[in-house]
């Protein structure tokens, strides 16, 4: 594979990459390169993350050495499983149990947990170096990255925390490229620019979509969205693990599936911030060969096969494929994908415990 290859294959499916022209110099050496993902273990693993999952498959593809950061201490200051460490690394367990069942090549993945990092007290000069590096101002701006507000810093200390670690989890790591969803391009911005103060390597950021809720914009109206940042936007829409109603989890059964797809956001000809399209274009559509099977009376229309998402969504537009024929052959589609995860996941007796633990909790 060439370094144009790579490119193209780290590339995809992606919302930006800053910069592509770093990107490709460091790819035209041949060097072997060094990304990462960290994730906080907060729960369930959703259709949302197979965006992020299906990607770390793309760089390994590439030839890339990944790193997956099981961000515990994180998911801790965040507040998630109402802070349990326990609960957070049995989160991180069943995660990794769950990639191995998607077929990702988990045994090509460096796993690393943050409490491993947070042992050494060259991570935490690293931490203070940072945080002397920025004003409370811009640390606080960056708590985006975290699904909250600045004003919260206000709440808990640790909050601000956070961000510095994130950057020195980058930095710690010795990183060429730092892959993330678009919530977290503040932290990624935040690392090139400390990178320069303390003359560290400048991480290359590469950001994928957010999978919108289900339940889509909410109340949000248009007003609103457009005073907004595009990563406080994405971040306020995007599917979440607390919030059954509002994404697909791996192990949730063929009825559940079609019901939720059924009652989700999926207005007409609209393809922006509508989380079925979306389910098509960086999940479905994702997988090599894919092509989607909308089956309809001939009055309607007749079946029809996808086999581009391009003409998928041309077709939505221009008002040739209704909602309803599209929901029904995404749910099909998303149910013989998912059929064999959920199987792998629930006959495991170990498997299906962390899932029941997991759910207990969020549903309290």
């Amino acid at each position: 594979m060439n370094a144009e290859e790579r490119f193209n294959l780290i590339t995809r499916n992606t919302i930006e990459v800053i910069t592509p022209e770093e990107l490709r110099r460091k790819l035209e050496t041949g060097d072997r390169l060094k990304a990462y993902i960290g994730y906080e273990p907060s729960g369930l693993m959703h259709i949302g993350w197979l965006i992020w999952v299906f990607k770390v498959a793309d760089m390994i593809r590439a030839g890339i050495d990944f790193t997956i950061l099981e961000a515990t201490w994180h998911a801790y200051i965040n507040d998630k499983l109402g802070g349990s460490m326990e609960l957070i690394r049995t989160s991180a367990r069943l995660i990794r149990k769950t990639m191995q069942a998607l077929g990702i090549p988990v045994e090509k993945i460096r796993f690393i947990d943050a409490e491993d990092l947070a042992g050494d007290k060259d991570y935490w000069a690293l931490v203070i170096r940072v945080s002397k590096s920025n004003s409370v101002k811009r640390i606080r701006r960056a708590l985006t990255i975290m699904g909250r507000r600045m004003d919260e810093a206000d709440l808990d200390a640790s909050k601000l925390i956070y961000p510095a670690m994130q950057v020195a989890d980058i930095f710690y790591l010795d990183l060429d490229i730092a892959l993330g969803g678009m919530d977290q391009r503040k932290a990624h911005m935040l690392a090139r620019d400390t990178a320069e103060k303390l003359k560290r390597k400048k991480p290359i950021a590469v950001h994928t979509p957010l999978l919108t809720s289900l339940r889509g914009l909410g109340r949000m109206d248009s007003s609103k969205i457009a005073e907004m940042e595009i990563d406080e936007l994405y971040a306020e829409i995007k599917a979440s693990k607390s919030d059954l109603s509002s994404t697909i989890f791996l192990h949730e059964d063929p009825d559940s599936i079609r019901s939720k797809i059924r009652r989700a956001y999926c207005p007409p000809r609209e393809v922006k911030f509508n989380p079925i399209i979306e389910i098509n274009k960086y999940i479905l559509f994702a997988r090599p060969g894919f092509k989607l099977v909308v089956e309809r009376p001939a009055k309607y229309g007749g079946t029809v096969v996808y086999e581009k998402y391009e003409e998928l969504e041309r077709d939505y537009v221009e008002g040739r494929l209704h909602p309803v024929d599209l929901k029904n052959a995404t749910a099909n589609a998303l149910i013989e994908m998912l059929e064999p995860v959920r199987r792998t996941l629930l006959s495991d007796s170990e498997t299906r415990g962390l899932i029941e633990r997991i759910m207990g909790n969020v549903t309290r």
